[in-house]
């Protein structure tokens, strides 16, 4: 296991998978300008390490993120245009950018309090897998504000209307296996089993090509916003680029031996990698 230091968050790198965790655990790891700073430090080295495949996010202690620190983020700032500006731009460039681009797959491990903010990074993920007790909540109409950042947004994408709307306006929390339920998370699992969980599904995934995982990735994400005519030739386009991005040749090597070999049924395994 090797580790880089940081003030506000913990990088672990062990068999493949980069751990980062919140590291506030007596703020139940509210995100403070600090924590943005290192965030973006740590996912920018990792993005580019060629001993990761996956990245893993969660918090220290009973918290995943209790959302923004209001006093260091905002009221400390107030008065500090150029730190503020500095802190907005961080924790927009981690939360959103650097995480939902990440060109590795990035799961979020809910293995507690989930409020606010941390719904960003949490979507920002592409896959996450909560504990059934978990606690999710958007209290923010209980002190007179609204769902801010890009909370609104990402809310809206994972949520139906139905739901973004009860939450967000009654303020109530709500659990894991509710979460799942609505679509916030892939799925829910009791406390017990969610690092093992997890860890599988990190195995499972770096069975597969990296250039294939980041090219599904990007076409998926990318899709939702276009017409169906742009879609498919943004589709065609980027299959053509994956054949030349995949050293593996992943491709060629899975129809020879569905094809021609009669040795490999692509519906249930991954073609080896090469």
């Amino acid at each position: 296991m090797t580790e880089m230091t940081y003030k506000t968050i913990l990088v672990n790198k062990e068999n493949g998978i980069a751990w980062v965790t919140f590291n506030r655990p007596d703020k139940r790891n509210a995100i403070s300008p600090q924590v943005a700073f290192d965030m973006v430090d740590a996912l920018t080295k990792l993005d580019t390490d060629p001993d990761v495949r996956v990245l893993v996010l969660t918090g220290a202690g009973d918290a995943f993120s209790a959302g923004m620190d209001l006093k260091l983020f905002f009221r400390d700032l107030d008065d500090k245009p150029v730190e503020q500006a500095a802190a907005r731009e961080a924790v927009r460039r981690y939360e959103w950018y650097k995480l939902s681009n990440f060109s590795k797959p990035t799961i979020a491990m809910v293995n507690g309090y989930c409020f606010g903010g941390a719904f960003i990074p949490l979507v920002a993920c592409d896959f996450a897998i909560a504990a059934e007790d978990a606690t999710f909540g958007l209290s923010e109409v209980n002190w007179g504000i609204l769902p801010g950042g890009l909370v609104s947004k990402v809310v809206s994408m994972t949520m139906n209307y139905r739901q973004s709307l009860y939450y967000a306006m009654t303020g109530r929390p709500f659990d894991g296996k509710t979460a799942a339920d609505i679509g916030l998370v892939t799925y829910a699992v009791p406390r017990a089993r969610l690092r093992d969980e997890v860890v599988e599904l990190a195995a499972d995934l770096m069975t597969k090509s990296p250039a294939v995982l980041r090219a599904t990735k990007e076409t998926l994400k990318h899709v939702a916003l276009l017409s169906p005519d742009e879609a498919y030739e943004y589709i065609q386009a980027k299959s053509e680029q994956l054949r030349f991005r995949d050293a593996e040749n992943t491709r060629a090597r899975g129809m020879k031996g569905f094809l021609d070999e009669k040795a490999y049924k692509p519906g249930f395994t991954p073609v080896k990698r090469a």
